[in-house]
């Protein structure tokens, strides 16, 4: 019952990206043959300042089909998208239930509260997870469809990376979803932080060595093939702060 009701709850903010995520992927793969003909264009620009920097960056990634699946996919559109939707994922829950009387019923269920919070927490979790892994797997699937190939390994190695980094992001939303009682501030403020985040690894390069964005990308992995430990234990760990702190939250509150 309780996961039959965790997943009616959430089943469109799963469908909705999960169809978006496929679409990009797909569509990161099948924009090689245009891209390889523009590199040598990009190659040749003389852009200044940082603008032009980043441009040359990345029409030096894009010269292999490896480096463009890494530029415009794993550093870019999945990142993004996996941080996004797992915001969406992580809100909702009892307080946005309040209001209508759902809180209610959903306590009336033989169930603790402790197995509320952990059903919703773990329904989301198995969303992300077939999101960000679903997409992925699509890479090697559809290479050939663009004369090249794309090892199963590195797939599910940058999907993992992925998935562990945008665990914080559902954490994060997933607790303030225990504090507020309506979906859109939790989920503006655990994108506000995420921007924040984000922002703090592009601009200070110490924080990129250890930061979550950075190791969601897998960007060590690719030019070194070194896995990002640091970014992702530490993902894990504030994770699981958070999602404790959530459990206790529900546990504690009067309804």
């Amino acid at each position: 019952m309780l996961w039959h009701k965790a997943w009616l709850e959430t089943r469109w903010r799963f469908i909705i990206p999960m169809i978006i995520m496929v679409c990009s992927t797909v569509a990161g793969v099948l924009s090689w043959p245009t891209v390889k003909q523009l590199v040598p264009l990009a190659s040749g620009m003389t852009q200044p300042g940082y603008l032009g920097q980043q441009i040359q960056e990345a029409a030096q990634l894009s010269k292999t089909y490896p480096g463009h699946i890494f530029n415009s996919l794993w550093s870019q559109n999945l990142r993004e998208m996996a941080a996004l939707f797992a915001a969406l994922l992580g809100t909702g829950g009892l307080l946005a239930q309040t209001s209508g009387g759902g809180a209610l019923f959903t306590l009336s269920l033989p169930a603790s509260r402790n197995e509320i919070v952990g059903v919703r927490a773990a329904m989301g979790l198995a969303e992300l997870f077939v999101m960000v892994f679903g997409s992925a797997l699509l890479i090697p699937v559809f290479s050939p469809a663009v004369g090249e190939s794309y090892g199963i390994v590195d797939a599910v190695a940058h999907a993992t990376f992925l998935f562990l980094g945008a665990l914080s992001v559902f954490s994060l939303a997933f607790l303030l979803s225990t504090m507020f009682m309506d979906v859109w501030r939790p989920l503006l403020v655990t994108l506000f932080v995420a921007i924040a985040v984000g922002c703090a690894e592009l601009l200070v390069k110490p924080v990129a060595r250890v930061g979550i964005f950075s190791a969601m990308s897998g960007n060590v992995f690719f030019t070194a093939g070194a896995v990002p430990w640091v970014g992702l234990l530490i993902s894990v760990a504030v994770s699981a702060i958070m999602l404790w702190l959530a459990v206790r939250n529900i546990a504690a509150r009067d309804f």
